[in-house]
């Protein structure tokens, strides 16, 4: 299975540790897990000869913008996730000959690291932890209430600790 991954560094301080291959790595692991764990929260994972999804690592400034524009809340944020696939259209499951597009994903790098200093864990940890949300959230997760939210929390501790990184412990509010 192929996972093209396309990684935008913007200038960003403190800078991402994390270099564009380990990130492909991180994202072919996890799309093969999702893939093969067939999770509850979609019928089934949608099967191609491979898949594409952006990765932008930005500041506040950046996320903040696109927050205003595409969900009316300006402030900063995290993690965006841009899903190109419909969760109300059924997915086809016929193995076509182009990967399939999932969408994009923005991080700010700024934020990221306020809060791994918060959580008192690396920035590695803290962007492993929100690319994995943003996955979830193109493959069609949600969590609108605390139940999904927690279904969604340990989902990411299972991809985080496929990858090798100790995953922060869950603290539901």
């Amino acid at each position: 299975m192929d996972v093209e991954l396309s990684v935008q560094n913007c200038p960003v301080d403190p800078p991402c540790p994390i270099s564009d291959e380990t990130w492909e790595n991180w994202f072919a692991a996890w799309i093969e897990y999702l893939k093969v764990q067939q999770a509850q929260q979609f019928a089934s994972f949608p099967l191609a000869c491979g898949y594409e999804l952006s990765l932008r690592l930005t500041d506040d400034r950046e996320i903040q913008s696109l927050n205003a524009q595409y969900r009316q809340i300006d402030q900063p944020t995290d993690v965006l996730a841009f899903a190109a696939l419909e969760v109300e259209t059924p997915i086809s499951t016929e193995r076509g000959e182009y990967p399939l597009y999932l969408g994009d994903i923005v991080i700010s790098v700024e934020t990221a690291n306020q809060q791994a200093q918060q959580q008192q864990h690396s920035l590695q940890c803290e962007l492993a932890w929100l690319a994995a949300h943003g996955l979830l959230h193109l493959l069609g997760w949600d969590h609108p209430d605390d139940e999904t939210l927690e279904q969604m929390l340990n989902q990411q501790q299972n991809l985080l600790q496929l990858v090798g990184i100790n995953a922060p412990s869950l603290q539901l509010n």
